[in-house]
């Protein structure tokens, strides 16, 4: 895996081992990148499962201004801290060791606000949905906010069409989709 553009473009990235984590495929990756690249430049990015932090440091990489990366595992945490030094981007970063939902609270008391939010939880096990609930209560997001989920195609996506959440697109490729949202915080 490795940056695709940018200012740290063409460097590698470490990813962690095992099946449990599965990288964004570099093709992936560059579609998802020119879909938001015009609302990437100074934005604050929230990069929620983080994995290899790879998401989260390409959007460093186009111009995001800073980016927190979540993750509760320990070999992700590993690979986001390498990777974020290999890449000299450290002190644009944050990393939070904990679950996201934990994450969401702690980023909403030291009111923090996010331009983009990044989610790629594991597929098939309905984490997305609390999460949209979390941020939705946290005040970390606003209507400007742009959140995208990276899920299975099999995953029920209706489900977030709500009072506060509407899907913008979607995007789909051979096993996995992207799921732009907007927000409504009147609902």
């Amino acid at each position: 895996m490795r940056v695709i553009a940018g200012k740290v473009r063409r460097m590698t990235l470490v990813t962690p081992q095992g099946k449990d984590v599965r990288p964004t495929t570099d093709r992936i990756k560059e579609t998802l990148f020119n879909i938001i690249q015009n609302d990437l430049y100074d934005c604050e990015f929230l990069d929620l499962f983080s994995g290899s932090g790879g998401i989260g440091i390409e959007a460093l990489s186009r111009g995001a201004k800073e980016a927190v990366f979540v993750d509760k595992s320990k070999e992700s945490l590993r690979c986001i801290e390498y990777n974020l030094e290999h890449t000299r981007l450290t002190d644009e970063a944050e990393v939070l060791p904990m679950d996201c939902l934990q994450a969401i609270r702690n980023l909403s008391k030291r009111n923090k606000h996010f331009d983009i939010v990044f989610m790629d939880p594991p597929y098939e096990c309905d984490l997305e949905a609390p999460v949209l609930e979390a941020l939705d209560k946290s005040g970390i997001i606003d209507n400007d906010t742009m959140i995208i989920i990276e899920t299975s195609l099999r995953t029920d996506i209706e489900q977030w069409n709500d009072n506060h959440f509407t899907i913008e697109r979607v995007k789909s490729y051979k096993t996995n989709q992207h799921v732009f949202l907007s927000y409504n915080m009147e609902g």
